[in-house]
């Protein structure tokens, strides 16, 4: 009963996060709040933030039965695939994309400098984004599963892992929009998450 609550309660955060960064719920706000719609990025992510964080307490007492257990040479592997997956997701986060574009900073720094929010630009090619065109959610899907020791850890792991690989094909396609043949050209080229893996 315990899992099933917890299946529940990770699926209704992430419907409700998936919800309040969709392209229909976005565009309702940014016409009823017209150019204050630029503090709502901000608002999006101290929401997201303020739900997971009581979420991840009571996930992690809710089940404390160890059923995964990892020899010594399988613990060098998870630890160093946990440092590499930190590496890149914060290596993506500050070099490749704008981190202050992703806390909604920067839109607010426009809002006071009276600028028009920034339109689409180039398509980033270089670094991590020349392997994988989301390196973060796969450094975040690697981080996921070298943390697994537990039942409960194995059925979140597993919600978040689709929800991921679900949000990363929406995004896609609103990349599709904003960059129209540009983007087409670059899914082409690199692929979605896992590295060197290219369409034939």
């Amino acid at each position: 009963m315990k899992y099933l609550e917890l299946s529940l309660l990770w699926s209704g955060y992430c419907a409700v996060h998936s919800f309040l960064i969709s392209t229909s719920f976005t565009k309702f706000l940014s016409r009823l709040l017209k150019k204050y719609y630029a503090f709502y990025r901000l608002i999006y992510v101290v929401i997201s933030f303020i739900l997971l964080v009581p979420l991840i307490n009571y996930t992690s007492g809710a089940d404390t039965e160890i059923i995964i257990s990892y020899t010594q040479f399988w613990e060098y592997i998870r630890l160093g695939l946990t440092y590499a997956s930190l590496l890149i997701f914060f290596w993506a986060f500050f070099f490749n994309y704008d981190s202050l574009s992703f806390f909604g900073i920067r839109q607010i720094i426009n809002f006071f400098k009276d600028r028009d929010p920034d339109s689409a630009g180039e398509i980033k090619k270089k670094g991590l984004l020349g392997v994988t065109r989301h390196p973060m959610y796969l450094a975040l899907i690697i981080f996921l599963w070298c943390q697994t020791f537990r039942l409960t850890d194995i059925i979140i792991n597993l919600l978040l892992t689709i929800y991921v690989i679900i949000g990363t094909l929406l995004e896609e396609k609103k990349l599709v929009l904003e960059f129209g043949d540009a983007y087409i050209k670059y899914k082409s080229e690199v692929p979605m998450l896992i590295p060197f893996i290219r369409k034939k």
